[in-house]
């Protein structure tokens, strides 16, 4: 302060004409002492010594309070002189509850508020990944406070306190001994202390006292940057320390000013006599057995606290502080190449000055305070590096400036930076592992957030980050992998003419079909035979082509469906089944017409003759082709992707669109079969050589077993089985068709010839074996 003052007094840019005086008093550590000494200032009737032949020529009233270091001297200080507008501007305050202008609308500082300094500390943890730490603090407004806006900042970039504990210089050592043992049976490795070098100092020795080291300590500006808690670990407790300290800063002509102090003894101001005595173990008026002080003692050769210029930056900030006062001054009088000197003064005109006052100094620092009465916060993130010397070297390592984006405030500089125990890496102090890829969060009941177990993501959930709390369903077409960190795609099932059970059923249907044309080929070689012929060849030609166009028709059902296959496999089977039982019900009523044909005066065959047998077909088939047509025109079958039937794969399928549809193609089926059936069981005893009845009476009953037995197989079928399944009662039924009409007929035409003549047809009971 004295040095800005002289500074001041004696430059002509700054309040020229005019010299600055000052009034000093130590508050001893003491808060009532400093709100005693900020009244004495602020009425003005303590003893005035004045230094100077040349009297003052204003009176003594303050203009402004310079000071104090603590927070809480200043709290006391400012809410005491609030009402009186005088400025109070302190170089070392740090609590963010100062920056509250409502309960302290005239405090100033050239210290950042702690607010960024807590924010910083925790984005420096963050940044290292330690996310369950300890945390000591002054039990002051400076380490309450401070510590308050940590943990907040804290929480919400995920680290967790395990413990968090107060402490003060004059604690009972109960109290003491206490945190050591919190300390010691924690499991953090990290300890963040918000303290001031007083406090650091004890704790630091009763840690010493129980061994307690291997931690990594964060600290505040408080003790980081202190030589004398440096000097006080003697047991290198500290070492690797990291944390937070005000910019270097040099002031030119700071050192030479500190180290001439000889013309304080001319004053003859006791507190020279006794600083150069305590300095140099000398005495002024010494016996002749002591060593005799002469005063020209060579201050450069003495290497103690005042002669530490590592504190420059807490000088810069008193540096400023004075200034800032000068240039409100300045600005206030009007000053230009004088001053005007007939402005009545006020305090109230100082702090509005103030708020608005902006300059640089002589090394080119700007200075200026925020609507909160603070300066930019910027800080030196400092190392404690020990030496081979064994004393420890505090190495910046990076920077942190507030006014840049949030993402860019915390840099670290590329250099080493020394851990605890001597550690090239990183140290670890976290609750709970990371959790891998694969995994999620899962708190641990009654613990912090920071403390969880990691638990396997479930089927068709992944979680591709480490440490993530939740667990991202796939989408539908896709599938978690056996590690649960990435979607695969799903496998894709159908009907299939590689997979076995697709060929076999490939085979069965060609092999009928095959069989089928050798039975057409059978009978068109003897067409002319009697035995095709009293079987009404025709209807008996048109059932074999509809029965390889059955047989042909279940493979529209194998191979992925799409949306042509959808609607052709069912229409193709549904008109393609009634061209079939409709022959059958044609043979079934030639049959029947026969007979009634043989008796005496009927004509009933006319009725019923050639034509109308085709026309019966066509009529019964158009019918077929009508509900299909609806069908299509309604709601066709398409193919889509069943996701339900199972979780890890995809059935592509036909849907039946319309299940009236589908029901209703299946239903006219069933109900010619059944006529057929029912009129065939009624010609069952018909004489022999006319009787095809109990053949086509034998495949209905096989056709009607097949697809009743069909309905419930298909609905409780899964996937593809399903589809298996209506292949299957189509190829059976196909079958039962063929073997038991046509099959009895070859086995004559081929193996016993010799009855197949017009007179054996009318005696011969060879037929009655089929």
């Amino acid at each position: 302060m004295l040095f800005a003052i002289e500074e001041i007094n004696n430059s002509l840019n700054i309040l020229p004409g005019l010299s600055l005086g000052y009034k000093m008093y130590d508050a001893c550590g003491s808060v009532a002492e400093a709100v005693r000494g900020a009244l004495a200032l602020a009425n003005g009737n303590e003893e005035i010594l004045v230094f100077s032949e040349t009297p003052c020529t204003r009176s003594g009233q303050v203009q402004a309070i310079l000071g104090e270091t603590s927070s809480s001297p200043c709290m006391a200080i400012a809410t005491v002189l609030g009402p009186f507008h005088l400025p109070l501007i302190s170089h070392f305050a740090t609590c963010a509850c100062l920056s509250d202008k409502v309960k302290y609308p005239s405090f100033f500082r050239t210290i950042p508020s702690d607010l960024y300094q807590s924010r910083a500390l925790a984005q420096l943890v963050r940044h290292f990944g330690w996310t369950w730490v300890g945390v000591i603090r002054t039990n002051d407004d400076y380490g309450n406070y401070g510590m308050a806006t940590f943990a907040e900042t804290a929480k919400q970039l995920g680290i967790c306190l395990e413990y968090s504990v107060s402490f003060f210089r004059t604690d009972p050592p109960e109290k003491i001994l206490n945190i050591i043992n919190i300390i010691k049976h924690s499991s953090s490795k990290v300890i963040v202390a918000f303290m001031s070098h007083m406090d650091m100092d004890v704790i630091i020795h009763k840690l010493s006292d129980h061994n307690v080291s291997g931690y990594q300590w964060v600290g505040s500006e408080g003790w980081i940057f202190d030589a004398q808690t440096a000097a006080a670990d003697k047991y290198h407790i500290l070492n690797g320390a990291i944390g937070l300290s005000i910019p270097k800063a040099y002031v030119s002509g700071m050192e030479e000013f500190m180290m001439d102090v000889r013309s304080l003894n001319t004053s003859g101001n006791q507190l020279f006599t006794e600083f150069w005595e305590e300095l140099f173990n000398c005495e002024f008026n010494a016996e002749t057995y002591h060593k005799r002080c002469t005063g020209t003692e060579d201050l450069s050769q003495v290497d103690n606290s005042f002669t530490d210029m590592s504190l420059m930056p807490i000088f810069n900030n008193v540096y400023k502080g004075v200034y800032a006062v000068a240039y409100a001054l300045h600005k206030i009088l009007k000053c230009n190449k004088t001053c005007q000197t007939d402005v009545n003064l006020d305090p109230h005109m100082i702090l509005q000055q103030l708020k608005n006052i902006h300059f640089q100094t002589k090394e080119g620092e700007g200075v200026y305070f925020n609507e909160n009465g603070d300066p930019t916060a910027k800080y030196e993130i400092i190392n404690w590096q020990p030496t081979a010397q064994g004393t420890v070297d505090f190495v910046t390592v990076g920077l942190y400036d507030a006014s840049l984006p949030a993402d860019r405030q915390l840099t670290l500089q590329n250099v080493s930076i020394y851990w605890a125990q001597n550690s090239k890496q990183v140290p670890i102090s976290v609750c709970s592992r990371a959790c891998s890829p694969g995994t999620r969060k899962v708190l641990q009941k009654g613990k912090p957030v920071c403390c969880y177990d990691c638990v396997l993501c479930a089927e068709g959930e992944i979680s591709n980050s480490t440490d993530s709390t939740t667990c991202v369903q796939c989408p539908p077409d896709f599938w978690s992998n056996a590690q649960r960190d990435t979607c695969v795609r799903k496998e894709t099932e159908f009907l299939s003419y590689e997979e076995i059970m697709g060929a076999l059923l490939t085979a069965a249907s060609l092999f009928g079909t095959c069989m089928t044309c050798v039975v057409a080929c059978i009978f068109f070689k003897y067409r002319k035979t009697p035995i095709v012929r009293a079987n009404n060849s025709e209807l008996s030609f048109l059932l074999l082509f509809s029965l390889s166009l059955c047989f042909l028709c279940s493979l529209t059902f194998i191979g992925r469906p799409s949306e042509w296959s959808c609607m052709l496999r069912h229409t193709a089977f549904g008109i393609t089944f009634v061209l079939c039982i409709s022959c059958v019900l044609g043979k079934t009523i030639v049959v029947l017409m026969a007979f009634r044909a043989t008796l005496p005066g009927s004509n009933v065959m006319k009725w019923f003759g050639p034509l109308q047998q085709k026309l019966s077909v066509v009529g019964f088939t158009l019918i077929q082709v009508l509900i299909c047509v609806l069908w299509l025109t309604m709601s066709p079958p398409f193919p889509f992707k069943n996701f339900k039937e199972f979780k890890s794969k995809i059935i592509v399928e036909c849907s039946l669109g319309s299940s009236f549809g589908f029901w209703a193609v299946l239903g006219y089926i069933g109900l010619l079969a059944l006529l057929c059936f029912v009129l065939a069981f009624f010609a069952r005893k018909l004489p022999d050589n006319l009787n095809e009845a109990k053949f086509i009476t034998f495949s209905m009953l096989i056709f009607c077993a097949v697809w009743i037995t069909f309905i419930p197989a298909y609905v409780s079928s899964p996937g593809k089985f399903s589809v298996a399944v209506e292949i299957f009662a189509i190829l059976a039924s196909s079958f039962g068709l063929l073997f038991c009409i046509f099959i009895p007929k070859c086995y004559i035409l081929l193996m016993k010839p010799e009855t197949n003549t017009k007179m054996n047809i009318i005696r011969n009971k060879e037929l009655r074996r089929f």
